[in-house]
């Protein structure tokens, strides 16, 4: 464990820098006057050419090792009778250098890839996984995928670095100064190379900022070394401390290389107290056989990477010894054999599916089947009255080349029926080639679906809008569909995938008595039920995605990386008995920024446009939300069909200050409550045609002549210990005031799980 919250030991050619501690604070009057912003303002001058990128193209090798621990055990906690048969874990106990107390390991993964990239003429790289030894709980979905997204790739030189998808200031920020106390020290020698010492430690202690010590090479003005610490009472859940230690290797004047990174976290469950029980997070990663500005590794980044070779995870014992390039501590040695064995205890075993049911929603029965999803077990509306569901799902491994799934409903006012199933297969991991077929028969509410949803997984998902526990107004603006689905997709390029979609659906009113969906057809002839068959095209491109698996089913790692969806769908008349001919063209983007040490926006833009007359079953309508669930993506003050279009636009943003304001007031720092604001608005229009053709017993109407807006503040993070997940928003509507039944102040309760 890394022992360098306060205490840093950096050994070097000249002398140990031992217990550096933070004291003498000296002040100046503006920050010119201290002699450690000359050094770092030679450092931003020259931080765009200190970076490997400055090479028409390069490789390396890369070594990395990510260990997790329970931590805090000591022999009164060891001894429980929950740990009978477990006892042979606890023989190989080592004690963590920073708190004295006794860990264990229960996961461990070695990986050892090769990273190409070309910078010039255009930029492209590619990761080839060599070999991969792993031991715990791989084929645990929640849990891999929560250790994968707590890490973050970032550059030191960045003014923000990512932890936690929260902007944390990066010491080298070039408004650091705003920020941190800096301090320059006695020159040291590192690694050979004379360095300038800078400590730096946040103004503020409650902000989201590190302290630690700064190497920067005399001869560069490039960091050599640098380390990363969080304050103690670091406003992250489940989070009580992060240390950090990076090296780099100085090329030249010009350009660096990493060398190594060490990040440990140390989480915790219920609460953060230095005893209480938590984990380890330590990962590792050296940089090794770097190369530069060769022919053949251009060319090997357009070759096609081969993905999930089994040969990765059949190295051998005398493979790792003479490729790793961090030897394993004698801890390690042992660790694989006690994880083959804690993972051959029934009760261990049980305990991690509970917790991944937890996580994911899923329960698994004998390694092939899971249950759930069971956060959507129980809903309610108007028409079914209460209702509930429950889903089946194959699932051998995260990484499945097919999936079947199957879900059945009722509903206990209407006394019927409803179910779906489908399933997909991928015939190449390499491009993802994959074919996917559905089919439901539900209570559906139209209109509030993203449109870059493959419908085939649509039908398996439960719909808050159909199906919320608790909403205000009616909620009998549904409509039964009955839908076949086949879809083809394929990825030809990395992140980015194309889909082709056929459906043929059969729409009516799930109660005609209280929604009416008819309209008059060519003919003159008033219909109740809506035939419509389509095919979509569906482009979507994802810059930066990260993903857990490569198999049927990807789970994302969280990234800041936006999302573009282009989808054009056609409806094709006398199909089947599809009724109308029509062409519709959407397009969305999606991105998380973040904006410094201010917090997170989330962004979503969406517009759309439909040529040709249809029914209101086919429109696009704006998703209003009336459950008393915040509910991403919809507009909390709107009704259910209170504005339907032809031609929409809209557009929301949610920004997460973090306690950035919230922190400056001494009561509610100490509540650790976090503030949200956001603005929702749209655009639409309706053409007559549109109008004139339907028979339903709604209101038509668009908001043409004026945006309609929302806006609103929330309080999130409100809860207990770690166990924060609670928000509340409050959301005023800012126009469209005088409309019968107009909801112009709305409270909403919102879950969401983080940090």
């Amino acid at each position: 464990m890394l022992d360098i919250a306060l205490v840093s030991s950096v050994k070097t050619e000249q002398k140990n820098i031992e217990g550096v501690v933070i004291s003498g604070k000296k002040k100046y009057k503006n920050k010119k006057e201290n002699p450690a912003y000359a050094i770092l303002n030679e450092v931003w001058k020259r931080k765009y050419r200190n970076a490997f990128d400055s090479y028409d193209n390069y490789k390396y090798d890369e070594y990395q090792k990510l260990e997790a621990s329970l931590n805090n055990l000591d022999s009164t906690f060891t001894q429980k009778k929950i740990f009978k048969g477990m006892e042979f874990m606890f023989k190989n106990v080592d004690t963590a250098a920073v708190t004295g107390k006794a860990y264990v390991p229960i996961y461990m993964n070695e990986q050892i890839s090769t990273f190409y990239k070309r910078n010039k003429p255009s930029s492209s790289e590619k990761k080839v996984l060599v070999a991969e030894k792993a031991s715990g709980f791989e084929d645990y979905q929640f849990m891999v995928q929560t250790i994968q997204n707590l890490y973050k790739d970032f550059n030191i030189y960045d003014n923000t670095l990512n932890f936690f998808d929260k902007g944390f200031p990066s010491p080298l920020s070039t408004d650091g100064f705003s920020v941190y106390e800096y301090e320059l020290m006695p020159d040291n020698v590192v690694d050979g190379e004379p360095c300038f010492t800078i400590k730096y430690y946040p103004k503020n202690t409650a902000a989201l900022a590190f302290r630690g010590v700064i190497f920067i090479a005399k001869s560069s003005y490039a960091v050599k070394k640098v380390s990363l610490n969080s304050a103690k009472n670091m406003d992250v859940n489940f989070v009580r401390g992060v240390n950090a230690e990076l090296t780099y290797y100085i090329i030249d004047e010009k350009s660096f290389r990493p060398d190594k990174s060490h990040i440990m976290i140390d989480m915790s469950l219920l609460n953060k107290k230095a005893n209480s029980k938590g984990l380890y997070v330590d990962r590792i990663i050296s940089y090794t056989n770097f190369e530069v500005n060769k022919p053949e590794i251009s060319a090997e980044v357009d070759k096609k990477a081969e993905i999930g070779n089994p040969e990765v995870y059949k190295k051998d014992d005398a493979f790792w010894q003479a490729n790793r390039q961090v030897p394993l501590t004698k801890m390690d040695s042992v660790t694989y054999n006690n994880l083959e064995k804690l993972w051959q205890v029934p009760k261990f075993k049980t305990a991690i599916k509970v917790a991944e049911m937890l996580g994911s929603g899923f329960y698994n029965v004998g390694k092939a089947i899971d249950i759930g999803n069971l956060y959507s077990v129980y809903g309610r509306n108007d028409v079914e009255g209460p209702r509930v569901r429950l889903g089946l799902r194959t699932f051998f491994s995260r990484n499945d080349m097919w999936r079947l799934e199957g879900y059945g409903a009722y509903g206990f006012k209407d006394h019927k029926f409803k179910y779906g199933i489908g399933g997909r297969y991928m015939f190449d991991k390499n491009n993802r080639f994959t074919i996917g077929y559905g089919f439901k028969n539900d209570i559906q509410q139209l209109g509030v679906e993203a449109i870059g949803d493959t419908n085939s997984s649509v039908g398996m998902r439960r719909s808050f809008a159909s199906s919320s526990i608790a909403s205000t107004g009616s909620n009998f603006y549904l409509s039964k569909v009955v839908e076949n689905n086949l879809y083809f997709s394929i990825e030809p390029f990395r992140n980015f995938q194309i889909m082709l979609d056929g459906s043929y659906r059969e729409i009516t009113a799930a109660d005609p008595e209280l929604f009416k969906i008819n309209y008059v057809n060519k003919n003159g002839i008033e219909k109740s039920q809506v035939n419509d068959a389509r095919a979509s095209l569906v482009l979507t491109y994802r810059p930066g995605a990260r993903f857990a698996e490569y198999g049927v089913d990807r789970n994302t790692i969280k990234t800041l990386s936006p999302t573009f969806t282009l989808r054009y769908t056609k409806g094709i008349s006398g199909f089947f008995k599809s009724d109308f001919n029509y062409d519709k063209l959407q397009f969305s983007y999606r991105h998380p920024i973040l904006i410094g040490n201010m917090g997170r926006s989330d962004v979503s833009f969406e517009a759309g446009t439909i040529f040709g007359s249809v029914p209101l079953s086919l429109m696009n309508v704006l998703p209003g939300n009336q459950s008393y669930f915040s509910i991403p993506n919809t507009f909390a003050q709107l009704n259910f069909y209170e504005f339907v279009t032809d031609s929409y636009t809209t557009l929301f943003w949610e920004h997460h200050f973090n306690g950035w304001i919230f922190n400056k007031v001494p009561l509610l720092k100490k509540l650790k409550l976090r503030e949200v604001a956001f603005f929702r608005g749209a655009w639409g229009s309706l053409k007559h045609d549109n109008v004139v053709m339907n028979r339903s017993n709604i209101f038509y109407s668009a908001p043409k002549d004026h945006i309609y807006y929302e806006y609103g503040f929330g309080i999130e993070n409100i809860g207990f210990g770690n166990f924060r997940m609670f928000r509340i928003d409050f959301n005023w509507r800012g126009n469209y005031l005088d409309r019968p039944d107009a909801r112009k102040f709305g409270v909403k309760i919102g879950m969401q799980f983080g940090f």
